[in-house]
């Protein structure tokens, strides 16, 4: 729906007269502004002229308030095009934010493959929408000393219901972690009340009961059940993954790495990895559990129990080797699960099924990566100069953070696409499905509707409750099989100044361009992991203890400013 965008005649820019204050309101404010040598909460504070910039705001919008433009307004955002769900103009959730809510949104479309270069392009070039849902926080970092991005931690003021789930569900601590050398975020994260475990393995489940496998307490095990698989079906590959499109892996070594103690796959970021123990910051790649995880998949590949073509083939052919009985084993999460036993069904093999497993433990332990944040949303600087930002704020706030907001886009108008029960359960409209829920209906919610889409529901939910008010019964035994994982927790702030990103971006996309070509190098034997000491010291001639030694400073620098009787506080 890429209609065009109505400007007011003064242009995009207008100077802010009769200022009116916005100011944080929790403790974690104040002490990462401290940290970072922000000054004081109200330093960094923004002004707003409501004549400026509120047109369409609601007056004294509170946490709980349906949002409802007062006038009209049109925002524009980066969409990230899934192909599961194509992106249609005249999806029900579009038509009712316009004619419920008074919001049209303008989409430019990217397609999910090209998505982390499209968001860049139009980032860099000046060029970016209102709006970027999906930019999980880190994401952000390359564009901040261009000024292209609000600082967002400004305007919280104006997101109610943001500030009461942060404070509800204490995430306070969680938050100081986005914030920059400034003393300010950019990113609005989405938002977790509890941790929420998705990906591991789909493994034959007929095969694993024939055999008497059961669930692998650890990666050994589990090893040791391919080789039981290998030797019963000789003609089969026991493991053939996916996910591996922008990296090898992704999605399997960020499950696999908290229990080797690193990070890797989608979990790598800009390679830094915490060490507790330490109390220091030490390069993922460079790490001996990093060499052990890899090590680990290595030799999977050398036995043949894994297929070389894990790290070069498309989902869709890692996908019809699973359901084509040419392997046994799958990366997974809750929705591919079905995507898995929809494609056994096209085969027509009735006697496959398909299970998800518990993540096993590794030699760290039996652990799970601990972030309560999801993608969140970065927007354009020039918003903040608009008329109708504050407008934006609230919208943003009521879509991505009230109850209210998270719930119409999981589940769409209730009597329309859902019905509710007198004892508050959902159930989708018996001509609507979704994760299986009504196999046999005809429409799909997100494919026809538009709602329960990522783009517009960050975290799934956010709240427990709504999180889980869609999932199968497997799906959340399987996430609680995974609560008594120890939980790894985020990483303490970093925040580097202006002149360490520009000098931390160049070595950060030369080192992770190694560490990548590497990871694949190792795992397929195109190099011995014996030469690991030798891959060591490249990343050091490629000025990795620079770079270390850079996140480390600002680590320190900003835990010298911490001030403790505000934690305590």
């Amino acid at each position: 729906m890429n209609t065009p965008v109505t400007r007011t005649p003064e242009g995009r820019r207008r100077r802010m007269r009769h200022a009116w204050p916005v100011t944080s309101i929790f403790a974690a404010s104040a002490l990462l502004l401290a940290s970072c040598g922000g000054g004081d909460a109200e330093d960094g504070a923004a002004e707003l002229d409501m004549e400026a910039s509120g047109a369409g705001a609601m007056e004294d919008f509170a946490a709980g308030d349906t949002f409802v433009a007062t006038e009209p307004v049109e925002f524009s955002l980066l969409y990230r095009d899934h192909p599961n769900y194509p992106i249609e103009s005249g999806w029900d959730f579009f038509t009712q934010l316009e004619e419920e809510h008074g919001v049209t949104l303008e989409t430019s479309n990217a397609p999910l493959s090209d998505w982390a270069e499209r968001r860049a392009l139009v980032i860099g070039a000046g060029d970016a929408p209102d709006f970027i849902p999906i930019t999980y926080p880190g994401d952000e970092t390359q564009f901040i000393a261009g000024g292209a991005l609000l600082p967002v931690s400004d305007y919280v003021d104006l997101m109610p219901n943001f500030l009461e789930k942060v404070e509800e569900w204490g995430l306070e601590e969680d938050l100081a972690s986005l914030y920059q050398e400034d003393g300010k975020f950019y990113v609005l994260p989405g938002l977790h009340e509890a941790p929420q475990a998705q990906y591991s393995f789909a493994v034959r489940g007929d095969i694993w009961d024939e055999l008497d496998l059961g669930e692998p307490e650890s990666f050994e095990e589990f090893a040791d059940q391919l080789r039981e698989v290998q030797a019963a079906y000789p003609d089969m590959i026991p493991f053939s993954d996916r996910w591996s499109e922008n990296g090898p892996l992704e999605a399997t070594l960020t499950t696999a790495a908290p229990n080797f103690g690193t990070s890797a796959g989608w979990g790598y970021g800009d390679g830094m990895h915490y060490d507790a123990e330490a109390d220091e910051f030490v390069y993922a790649g460079a790490m001996d559990e990093y060499r052990d995880l890899i090590g680990y998949f290595a030799e999977l590949v050398d036995e043949g129990l894994m297929d070389s073509e894990s790290l070069t083939q498309d989902d869709d052919q890692a996908v019809q080797k699973f359901a084509s009985g040419q392997s046994a084993v799958i990366g997974a999460n809750d929705q591919t699960v079905l995507e898995y036993r929809t494609s056994v069904e096209e085969v027509g093999d009735e006697d496959m099924e398909v299970r998800q497993i518990r993540v096993p433990a590794g030699p760290a332990g039996d652990k799970v990566a601990g972030s309560r944040f999801e993608s969140g949303i970065a927007l354009s600087a020039s918003t903040a100069e608009e008329d109708d930002f504050v407008a934006l704020m609230q919208f943003l706030d009521w879509l991505y953070y009230s109850d209210e907001g998270m719930e119409f886009a999981k589940w769409g108008v209730e009597d329309e696409t859902y019905t509710v029960d007198d004892d508050g359960t959902r159930t989708l409209a018996e001509n609507v499905n979704m994760h299986g829920l009504n196999p046999e209906a005809e429409e799909e919610l997100n494919v026809d509707y538009g709602y329960h889409n990522g783009v517009f529901l960050l975290a799934h939910g956010s709240s427990t409750e709504l999180v889980q008010s869609m999932l199968r019964d497997e799906v959340i035994e399987f996430r609680e099989s995974m609560d008594d994982k120890e939980l790894v927790p985020p990483a303490p702030a970093r925040p580097l100044d202006e002149l360490e990103r520009e000098r931390a971006s160049i070595s950060q996309t030369q080192l992770t361009d190694q560490v990548r070509t590497a990871t694949a190098q190792f795992i397929l034997g195109q190099r011995d992991i014996e030469d690991w000491d030798a891959f060591v010291a490249e990343l050091e001639s490629s000025g990795m203890a620079e770079f270390v030694d850079l996140h480390n400073e600002a680590y320190q620098r900003a835990q010298e400013n911490i001030d403790s009787d505000i934690l305590e506080d």
